[in-house]
């Protein structure tokens, strides 16, 4: 099996793990309230639930990270990190009580901590310009998860007979339904996921350097052709790249596959750039946001619309598929523009969405035709712009963030993205009845945003890596 081979294989099974978590997500959230007043929790327990898996995602994260900037490798983190997901939602299927639930959703959370090293590993073997065609296929992949979830709730909820000792029913089966599908994925894992040798500009300075010394200098060109990356990458083993950028690149710094790739790290000097510290804020800003909305819009269709359950979820599939189209669409569309210009439109788009729905929904007026045209352009809007920020904050900080240590960054901007999903719905729980006040602080938030992209324009973009590289190079 050749590299692009293994290559397109592990992207894949990269986009089963995002689409299991999508799934997850879906079947859980339906019947985690009915199960916990079954078992006769108190109504802050769906928020601590809730909160649960963000939070324990959100502290592993980064250790994951560090784990797979300092092995070189993610399969093995997959592997492991799955066992929690396993094991999460097979304590979830128990369901004894409100307590072992709880704790189930803290432990399926530290499985979704691997995030951070996927990410690393994606940011390793992708090239710049095709990163964030990628970063936006996986995250449709999560978003088609969320989409087919509702659909494995038509036949959960038929379930009502006993396994051993254990009750099937409509509450317990989204956890023994989970574990079977994540015991799948580790098989899925162990066939189809490889550890690729990385493709970065490190890396193409250190093959460069092995051609120079290894052809004749009238045979090897200095430069590589447009039409031979593939075979030139297929060409260099991950062994190979690292005793050759420790034996031949090693003046050159950047080059040098370090064993610890810490060495010299400074969180202070590497997270609070401007660059860094803007996509991080945007980061923050965009999921707060989104989990806030999401937590607005059912009591609001219910308020005003009298939507029922199917009502509901007929919004939720639609919104499903508007976002995935949304994220081909950027995927498309950052062949064409740089991130930081997908970045600025998504914004306006928020913007945009936020005020009209400040102008239309906080007070509606005209009827119940108008009403729900106004609430339909509001969330079309709103789930409008999500991809255009989400995909290219993601592709920047993938950039203008060291790529040794990349799966340790990718670990704290996930963290981020953790705290601002426990903090949304918070913010939108006890402001339902005043749309005003929380509509306002988020389109405080998304100007305050637009105004630091804004600001910060000229340095929203990838350093120049490459040329650094080959003037490295030359000058050996």
């Amino acid at each position: 099996m050749d590299y692009h081979q293994k290559r397109n294989l592990t992207f894949l099974t990269i986009g089963l793990i995002f689409m299991l978590s999508g799934i997850e997500y879906a079947v859980i959230l339906p019947t985690i309230w009915r199960y916990l007043q079954i078992l006769e929790a108190p109504p802050y327990f769906l928020g601590l639930g809730l909160s649960a898996f963000s939070l324990s995602g959100l502290l592993t994260g980064p250790l994951f990270g560090i784990w797979s900037d300092r092995s070189k490798t993610t399969k093995s983190i997959i592997l492991f990190s799955n066992l929690f997901e396993i094991a999460g939602n097979f304590m979830y299927f128990i369901g004894y009580s409100k307590w072992l639930l709880l704790c189930s959703r803290l432990v399926a959370g530290v499985g979704a901590g691997a995030g951070s090293s996927i990410f690393g590993f994606l940011t390793r073997s992708t090239r710049p310009e095709e990163r964030a065609g990628i970063f936006a296929a996986i995250m449709a992949c999560r978003q088609a998860g969320l989409l087919v979830g509702p659909a494995f709730n038509l036949f959960l909820r038929l379930c009502d007979f006993k396994l051993g000792p254990f009750v099937v029913n409509k509450y317990t089966s989204p956890g023994i339904f989970m574990c079977l599908l994540w015991v799948l994925l580790q098989f899925v894992v162990l066939v189809m996921y490889w550890d690729l040798p990385p493709i970065s500009s490190e890396g193409e300075a250190v093959m460069l350097e092995m051609k120079q010394e290894e052809g004749d200098d009238e045979e090897t060109p200095l430069m590589g052709s447009d039409e031979e990356p593939a075979q030139t990458y297929r060409a260099v083993s991950s062994d190979e790249l690292e005793s050759s950028s420790s034996s031949k690149m090693q003046p050159c710094g950047r080059a040098s596959a370090s064993l610890n790739p810490f060495k010299n790290f400074s969180a202070s000097r590497e997270f609070m750039r401007e660059e860094v510290v803007v996509l991080l804020t945007a980061q923050f800003i965009t999921l707060f946001n989104q989990t806030a909305l999401e937590t607005m819009v059912t009591p609001l269709t219910q308020r005003y619309f009298s939507f029922s359950e199917l009502g509901n979820s007929l919004m939720y599939s639609l919104c499903g598929v508007e976002v995935i189209l949304g994220f081909f669409f950027v995927r498309w569309l950052s062949k064409k523009v740089a991130d930081r210009a997908v970045l600025a439109v998504g914004l306006v788009i928020c913007c945009a969405a936020c005020i009209w729905c400040l102008v239309f929904l906080c007070n509606p007026r005209g009827g119940y035709g108008w009403e729900l045209s106004a609430f339909i352009i509001g969330v079309f809007l709103q789930l409008l712009g999500l991809p255009f920020v989400a995909v290219s904050q993601v592709s920047l900080f993938s950039k203008v963030t060291a790529e040794k240590t990349q799966g340790f960054s990718q670990g704290v901007r996930r963290s981020v993205g953790g705290l601002a999903t426990i903090l949304g719905p918070l913010w939108a729980g006890g402001l339902t009845n005043n749309l005003y006040i929380m509509l306002g602080m988020m389109l405080a938030l998304l100007l305050m945003i637009s105004v630091m992209t804004a600001l910060s324009y000229e340095r929203l973009t990838e350093p120049r890596a490459v040329q650094s590289a080959q003037s490295c190079d030359s000058a050996g």
